[in-house]
């Protein structure tokens, strides 16, 4: 089946997202799976996995919620706070949803690069693998080096890099993006997530040919057994509408065989998220 592998859902009020902004004015209402459904049905996309946009255990409890009435969610990425002293029992709170299948945090907007290598950080990271969770890398460029780091301390947990780390599209620039990403790469127990790219680039101006470099790179760095797709709807309405979305992907697949097709449409996902169990 084809998922989704990253969007988010949110009731909007400016005190909970202030980070949607001047600009993002298309963003501040509310998105619900009734608003995702028919995107998905175009593409032939049977679900998506639902994706913390709070760091807010409430959030957490209500995308849950939402699963467990619209079957489209396929799984949800949530949040707990890893650096409490109380994490495994925020985590047992909802380990046993056959929806949750992996936690985030909002790591690009925390000052410090190394962040990630926190021991408290760690610490809680640590409770993940033994309760069958992910963990979802958000990041940008100048924090690679420290996952990279995370990664090689943590073999046994799942990670998956989430929007290829935001590289500047815009400014076409590769490194040093390129040779940490392939670092990355080079631990199996990182997957890349195909997402967010529309809006590292022009928001008005940008053209197909501008993400194949990028593609191309993750391609050759993780293979499509370790590649997702993932609109990163809503927040991709600021530079595209979803079918082109999904349009710069398929279309950078077509020269791929089938079956590596199907891996960065669904079967990847499906996988490392666990979303047939």
């Amino acid at each position: 089946m084809r998922v989704d592998a990253h969007q988010h859902f949110w009731k909007y009020t400016a005190e909970d997202y202030p980070w949607i902004g001047t600009g993002m004015e298309r963003l501040a209402r509310d998105y619900l799976p009734v608003d995702l459904k028919p995107l998905l049905a175009t593409e032939g996309i049977a679900g998506s996995v639902a994706v913390q946009a709070r760091q807010t255990v409430e959030e957490t409890r209500w995308l849950l919620e939402l699963a467990d009435v619209h079957p489209t969610i396929l799984g949800v990425v949530g949040w707990v706070d890893l650096r409490s002293e109380e994490v495994a029992s925020q985590l047992d709170a909802f380990a046993d949803h056959p929806r949750f299948v992996g936690v985030r945090h909002v790591v690009q907007d925390e000052p410090d690069v190394r962040f990630l290598l926190g021991d408290a950080f760690v610490r809680g990271l640590r409770h993940l693998q033994p309760r069958g969770l992910t963990y979802d890398l958000l990041l940008f460029p100048q924090q690679l080096p420290a996952a990279i780091e995370l990664v090689g301390m943590l073999p046994e947990q799942p990670f998956v890099l989430d929007h290829l780390s935001k590289p500047s599209i815009k400014t076409a620039a590769l490194d040093p993006w390129k040779a940490d990403l392939q670092a990355l790469a080079r631990h199996p127990n990182v997957t890349c997530k195909l997402s967010g790219m529309v809006t590292e680039a022009a928001w008005q101006g940008w053209k197909r040919e501008d993400f194949t470099p990028y593609l191309e790179v993750a391609l050759d760095a993780f293979g499509p057994d370790r590649l997702m797709y993932g609109s990163d709807w809503p927040v991709c309405l600021l530079a595209a509408e979803y079918p082109e979305v999904f349009g710069i992907v398929a279309d950078f697949l077509g020269a791929l065989s089938d079956a590596a097709r199907e891996q960065i449409l669904g079967t990847t996902a499906t996988r490392f998220y666990g979303l047939d169990r």
